[in-house]
Formats: structure tokens, sequence, C-alpha cells
């Protein structure tokens, strides 16, 4: 089956943020009073929005709280957090591949569009994608693409691109078909739960949805 859009998640899809999202998450657990997390249990919040990440390590629901975890998180990403992110091997080859087929592309991210923006043009990749959906606390994804959908930047006939359960359930939920990923943080139990359309292993396979 061909797609008339392609949608992209970034974090754990394109791209690979652990070192960034960790170094930021403890910055802002320090500044806020929190010990830090240790490296492997950064990977059950990559993807996900930031308060539902910092909820689940705070405890917390205080959501003025929250927002002062937020401010010093991006207070970090912003100035280095970002830049600490390797594009997933393959990945580079397989949207040149797309371009060339002229397939239109977008990113649809829980990310702010800034940072998003950031690191799409860090790897030279941003000229790939026509457009970039960046998220905000409080947006799930699933109204992004709705978003998307309801100003016609994309129609029924695009397909959902993502490593997590948020990226599947985010397109069932609009009547989008869905391909999950295998090289992010999402386990194959989680992406099946949401009954994707696709399931692929590895970057250079997603050229089967393309005309």
């Amino acid at each position: 089956m061909s797609y008339d859009c392609l949608l992209f998640d970034l974090d754990g899809t394109l791209s690979d943020p652990k070192a960034g999202i960790l170094s930021s998450t403890n910055y802002a657990l320090a500044e806020t009073g929190y010990p830090p997390i240790p490296a492997n249990a950064i990977d059950a919040y990559i993807g996900p929005p930031l308060d539902f990440a910092f909820k689940q390590i705070t405890g917390t629901r205080d959501e003025g709280h929250i927002q002062d975890l937020i401010v010093k998180y991006r207070e970090a990403y912003s100035l280095t957090g970002y830049a600490e992110n390797t594009l997933y091997p393959g990945v580079a080859g397989l949207l040149e591949q797309l371009s060339q087929k002229k397939v239109r592309m977008g990113v649809c991210t829980s990310k702010r569009a800034d940072f998003a923006e950031s690191i799409l043009e860090l790897h030279h990749i941003r000229h790939h994608f026509e457009f970039v959906s960046g998220g905000d606390v409080g947006v799930p994804k699933w109204q992004q693409i709705h978003e998307l959908l309801k100003s016609r930047v994309i129609s029924r006939e695009a397909v959902m691109i993502g490593d997590r359960n948020v990226d599947l359930e985010a397109a069932w939920r609009n009547d989008l078909d869905s391909a999950g990923v295998l090289w992010g943080y999402g386990s194959w139990q989680e992406l099946m739960g949401e009954n994707p359309t696709h399931l692929f292993k590895e970057p250079g396979e997603l050229v089967v949805l393309s005309p």
C-alpha cells in the first residue's frame, strides 16, 4: 500500500535523543531538588510529552511544580541537549531515496517545533520535509494529527510512522494507517498492542510505503 504523505515521529524514529533528554532531565531534577535518574531509566520517557514524564519520575501532580521542571528542562535542552542527538543508521539514505521519488513527508512530534526544527537542521535533513508539527504540554499527538487533517495539510491517505504507542494511537484515533518501527524505544509488545497497519525492523524497509 502506498500513501500520499509519510508522517514521521522524530525521537526514536528519525533520531536517537537519549543523551540530550537524559542530561536535560537530570539538570531539571537537580535544579528542583530531586536525585538524578540513571541512564537505563530514561528510555520509558522518550516519546511521550514532558509533563507525563515528570509526573511519572517525581510522583507529583502539582501542575505548577511540573511547569517549573519543564522550564528547567528546556533551559538545558535549548543550550546543549538538542545537539546531543544522533541520526539512526539508514535514515538519511531512506529520506534521500524518498525525496528522489517526490514523496510528500512531514514530521509530527511531541517535541516543541523549534527544537524539532533545530534537530532536523543539525542533521541536514530538514529539506526533506514539507512541514513540521511540534507539540507542547497538554497537547496529545492525536490532537496534532487532528489539526493537520482539519487544516488539510494531510489527508486520511497519510500514514503515521513512529516507535511508541502514542504515535500509533494518534493514528487510529484519526482513522489513519500506522507504521510501528522497532529500532526506537517502544517494544514489539507495546507497538503490537496498538494494532499497527505495518511493522518495520529497519529504516530502509519504509520505502514500501511510498508510491
